[in-house]
Order: C-alpha cells, then structure tokens, then sequence
C-alpha cells in the first residue's frame, strides 16, 4: 500500500438516515445491491399498504451504500443518478461522502477490491455462521481508509473506468464475432436440410447399450449430461462396489447421449475424448451413428435446432411440468434429416472450426476479465 494517510472512514463519509414517513396511498420504489462491487438494482415499488412496520429511508445519488448483511460480500455500492428516488430498508447503510476530500467510487473500489479494505469489510461485520454475518454501525465508521489527495483519487477513478469500458468494449467484439459465428452456422445448416430425406434415428443412430460387467474392486467415473444443451459432466469416479443396484454402460467418443429424464430440458450431449470409457446410468440414452449414413456432430447440431428439440420434447410425455420422461422407442422414431454424407462433414468441420473459436474467446475472456483486478491490485498496493 502507498504510504496514503490514513483516516476513518466516518471522518470522510459519515453515516447519514434519511427516515420516510410511509403513506399508505403512495409506492416506494427500492433499491438494491449487487454483491462483488457489481453496484446497484431496482427492485419493484413497495406499496406503503404493504410496508407494514418496515422502515425505509431515502437514498440519494452520490451516497455510499452498504448492504449491512451482504457488506462482506463486497454488497457496497455508490448511487447514482439513475437511483434518485429510490428507498432503501433498514439494512441499508448510506454514508455522505465529504466531496472536498474523498472521491465515493474511490473508497467503494477500496472497500471492495483491496485486500486491506475488504479485511476490514469482514471484521466488522461479526457472526456465527459462514453467511450470517451483519456489518455493525459503530464498526463500519472506524475502518481506517489509506486516503491520496483527492485529485489522485478522482485520476485513479478515470483511469479504472476507461480499463472497464475497454474490457466492455472486448467483451461486446467477442459476443459480436460469437452471434455472426452461430448465424452463419445456422444458414449452413439450413442449407445443408434443404431437400434433404428425413430418416428415423433407428436407422441412422441406434441406441446402443454397452453393459458393463461391473468390478468391485476396479474404479469407474460415472457420466453426467447438463441441461440447455451445457455438455458432459463427470459426476463422481468410485469403487465399483458403489454400484449396489445400478445396471451401468459404457460410453465412448462420439455418442450422442440424451437423459431420458432431463432431454426435455435440453439435457442432451455428444460424448467428447475425455468421455471415453466412462459409464452412465440407465437414465442415459446413447445412440451411436452409423458413420457411412450420419456424422455424429450433424446430428447433435440437429437437435439443438428449434424443430430437432420439438421432437425430443414430443417424445418425451409426462403429466407434470417437470415429469417428463424419453421414451427410448420414440427416440428411435424421431426422423431426422440425413443429407449426403460429405455435406454432414462439410458443416461438421465449420462446427469445428467454430468450437476453436469460442475456446480462444474462452482465453481473451479469462484475461480481459482478470485485468480490472489486476490492476486495481497494483493500485493499492503501491504498484501503479
């Protein structure tokens, strides 16, 4: 930390309550906190009807404001003008920073960024459980602030904004290059459809059992599938002996697996390299591609189409929202469409090349990501 005085934070920002009179013919829009130092939201209007014997005190732009049960999480903000006539609860701490010798977003990016100040955060915010724990009045107005001339404060501020609008900027070219990609993915397939002879899965991607001769001794990692089309999981890797009553399979590279459960909510995935060999429950429908009829990433791409997932769904019945369960004989009806083989791989190649794209996207996320952090760190401590 640069060698800033240090002075309390009450001396700067003291805690000031604005009580409402509630009526009960009037509404009283709220605000609330993001945790993490993502700043603040609106929430829906209280009904002074409703309010009851809530307290609410106004807040206003400019006002430094702390969650009092959600401080430690970094749940501290600074209002701003889009906040104006917004109400706060009890909960709410609000502290009027004194604009001739402390910058609010300044001692927000302290308080929720430095290690010091979020120490400080944490200690003054007392409890008994991991997150039980409720920032204390008298305790928030002595943590001890490391304060630079204001001028230096409001530059390190304008420096920390431009760094966010810039990753922003990253983040929106990336989102941009992803959409275009996904677009141009979708007008290939549906030019590679076009015309094409619908087949039944059972002709083109049977389902395929593989039992398992289970080991007691040996270890086996058990395959999962993630809804809204999120991919495998490996959900444990355990003695055989775990394996009391289930009836398990094999898996391997390249099927196309959907949980007959959960394929109503798009719990449906292809196998990747890592997957070989794992094992799945009888829940985990895998239909293998007769490879000189279908190209496995064709098909799951098919499926993740509005009218692929229309009959996934379809054939899927069930009485409740969330009861419903594939049936492995209407899979295998499903008609999907089977264009030549070479315009399946044609279009599996671009899938290709467009998964490469969103994994070197994954990176520039990561760092751009980090840099805010990074740099905010250096900030306090000494480093900039």
């Amino acid at each position: 930390m640069k060698t800033w005085p240090k002075v309390a934070l009450a001396d700067i920002a003291p805690l000031v309550r604005r009580p409402v009179e509630i009526h009960h013919d009037q509404a009283y829009p709220e605000l609330g906190i993001r945790s993490f130092g993502r700043g603040t939201f609106h929430k829906l209007a209280l009904s002074g009807a409703d309010a009851g014997n809530k307290r609410l005190f106004r807040i206003e732009p400019g006002d430094l404001v702390f969650s009092n049960v959600f401080a430690w999480e970094g749940a501290i903000a600074v209002a701003s003008s889009i906040d104006t006539g917004r109400f706060g609860s009890h909960r709410f701490m609000t502290c009027v920073v004194d604009p001739t010798r402390a910058n609010a977003t300044f001692l927000k990016l302290y308080l929720t960024t430095a290690p010091e100040g979020r120490e400080q955060v944490l200690k003054a915010s007392p409890g008994g459980a991991g997150r039980n724990r409720t920032l204390g009045v008298e305790k928030l107005g002595v943590i001890e602030i490391p304060l630079p001339p204001l001028a230096e404060q409001q530059s390190i501020v304008a420096r920390i904004d431009a760094l966010a609008e810039k990753t922003r900027q990253v983040e929106a070219h990336l989102d941009a290059a992803e959409r275009d990609a996904e677009h141009l993915l979708a007008l290939r397939f549906r030019d590679a459809i076009a015309n094409a002879p619908l087949r039944a899965m059972a002709e083109v991607a049977p389902l395929i059992r593989r039992d398992v001769a289970i080991d007691l001794e040996a270890s086996y990692t058990e395959l999962g599938v993630r809804s809204f089309y999120k991919g495998t999981f490996h959900r444990r890797t355990v003695a055989g002996s775990e394996f009391t009553w289930q009836k398990m399979f094999r898996v391997e590279e390249g099927d196309l697996i959907f949980s007959n459960i959960m394929a109503w909510e798009q719990a449906i995935a292809l196998a990747k390299s890592e997957d070989q060999g794992c094992v799945g429950n009888h829940r985990m429908l895998t239909c293998v591609a007769d490879r000189t009829k279908a190209v496995p990433g064709f098909l799951a791409y098919y499926f993740r189409t509005e009218e692929g997932f229309a009959k996934v769904y379809a054939a899927s019945p069930g009485t409740a929202a969330r009861n419903r369960t594939l049936v492995a004989t209407n899979l295998e009806a499903i008609r999907v469409p089977v264009p030549p083989l070479p315009v399946q791989q044609s279009f599996d190649r671009l899938q290709a090349e467009v998964a490469a794209l969103r994994v070197q996207h994954a990176e520039l996320r990561a760092a751009n990501a980090a840099l805010l952090p990074a740099t905010l760190e250096r900030v306090f401590a000494g480093g900039d």
